[in-house]
């Protein structure tokens, strides 16, 4: 047995010299130091993350607008930090050369199994022992992965189509072209499918595509890629009609529109558009039908673009105060106003501080979210038990309140105007305390902090542009 490269067992690595195992002792208190540095260091890097993210967010204490925050932006912030920690790692480790290396703990997990493995082995040069020269048999191996990519190739298919003849009767025979999205024209459908998904799934301007191409080397304008999205979307509007007719057939829809800025060509500015949608998500509330969202774009947002959108609806309409949602023909249509529309306002005032009012509404309002939280998932008449019995008292003795501090408050304050919208909204044609069962679908997040329909929708409304 060669001794040099003998497997030893761990009570044999133990020397038997005091000396050595002083030694030993030593080095393993120096481990045990340099982990405690390593773990102190750690505890102030966290600390400094979170002050800097304290300080990018522009308030001290823990805030509504955090939670708020989508996880996209999130990850925007944080990048900088990311790649300058990163950073110091690297340069510091290169500068360790004498030293042993430090072990870095990363959090990798694991690679997803569906992935493909190429499997490469780095086996020694030489098999043979290097004490005895005899062969080396394998007791074992180490194993590691590593994550990889194959950039993006751009090909081109060529089509052959081969004409027969018959040498008899000299008849000519040839297969028909196939189909394509554009006849005739330069794109695969997978090409156009991937130039839409770029623009409207990653957010890349056409314009900065048709860069990326030409580094590619291919010379394609902008005019040409919007050329193949528009005829993309008339291919897809079959399918977009039925996604809005299937939702029109729903008991309940979330309804929202939200500004976008849109070309005006000839005046060198934009003007301001709006995108209507209408949202189902029933999923917390033990519903089958799946979630879907459907954008309509118009010029406005006056009462007769809302009319258009919901002319042939029956149903339950959730939405916020605006004025033309209150003039849908009530026999066909229930409208149940939003209660984070009201809790959003009262949080404004609330997180400027000094605002006891305005604080204590919106903590009354989190005591209706909590209840909402625990009725999740439970039947519809468990819900409308549960309501009726917890949450009931708790919107009767919010609406007292409300009563109570608007006798005090002066009749221009900014607390004033939203208990009077508020309060506006309860004893109207479709009073806001009978609608509260229908105040949320999209409970993901904290019940403190859960965005309602609405919530959800208008930040969809927002990524889309």
């Amino acid at each position: 047995m060669c001794c040099a490269w003998r497997v030893a067992r761990p009570i044999d690595s133990l020397p038997d010299d005091v000396d050595a195992l002083r030694t030993l002792a030593l080095n393993a208190i120096a481990e045990r130091d340099a982990a405690i540095a390593e773990r102190d260091r750690l505890i102030e890097l966290n600390d400094r993350l979170r002050r800097l993210l304290r300080k990018a967010q522009g308030f001290e204490a823990k805030s509504e607008r955090l939670a708020k925050l989508h996880p996209d932006q999130l990850n925007l912030a944080l990048e900088d930090i990311e790649q300058t920690i990163a950073k110091a790692e690297a340069i510091e480790e290169k500068t360790q050369v004498a030293a042993a290396p430090r072990k870095r703990r990363l959090n990798r997990g694991a690679l997803p199994a569906h992935l493909p493995r190429i499997h490469k082995t780095v086996a020694p040069a030489d098999t043979n022992c290097p004490c005895c020269k005899k062969p080396m048999h394998v007791i074992g191996e180490e194993t590691s992965e590593r994550l990889d990519v194959i950039p993006a190739q751009y090909r081109v298919i060529v089509t052959h189509r081969p004409r027969l003849a018959c040498r008899a009767c000299e008849r000519i025979v040839e297969a028909p072209a196939p189909e394509h999205l554009i006849k005739s024209g330069l794109p695969t459908e997978a090409m156009v499918a991937s130039v839409l998904v770029a623009k409207y799934g990653w957010h890349l301007p056409l314009y900065r595509q048709a860069k990326m191409l030409a580094a590619q080397g291919l010379d394609l304008d902008r005019s040409t890629l919007a050329f193949w999205v528009g005829y993309a979307a008339a291919e897809l509007m079959p399918l977009y009609e039925r996604l809005k007719a299937t939702l029109l057939t729903s008991a309940k829809l979330a309804v929202d529109e939200t500004p976008v800025p849109v070309l005006d060509p000839g005046r060198g500015k934009t003007k301001t558009g709006y995108f209507w949608a209408i949202a189902r998500d029933d999923r917390p509330w033990g519903g089958t039908d799946p979630p879907a969202v459907a954008y309509t774009y118009a010029p406005g947002r006056g009462g007769e673009h809302l009319e258009k959108l919901l002319a042939n609806y029956r149903g339950i309409v959730q939405c916020d105060g605006y004025a033309p949602y209150k003039k849908l023909p009530a026999e066909r249509i229930t409208v149940a106003f939003c209660w984070s529309h009201l809790r959003r306002e009262f949080f404004k005032i609330a997180e400027r501080g000094d605002a006891p009012i305005a604080t204590e509404a919106v903590a009354r309002i989190a005591q209706i979210y909590v209840i909402e939280k625990d009725v999740r998932g439970t039947s519809a008449n468990e819900r409308r038990v549960a309501r009726q019995a917890r949450s009931r008292p708790l919107v009767d003795a919010l609406r007292i309140f409300f009563e109570h501090q608007l006798a005090r408050l002066s009749g221009g304050s900014g607390t004033a105007r939203i208990i009077r919208y508020g309060l506006r909204h309860w004893d109207g044609p479709h009073p806001l305390p009978r609608r509260w069962p229908h105040r949320a679908r999209h409970q993901h997040r904290r019940a403190f902090d859960a965005p309602t329909g609405s919530d959800a929708q208008e930040c969809s409304l927002r990524r889309s542009r």
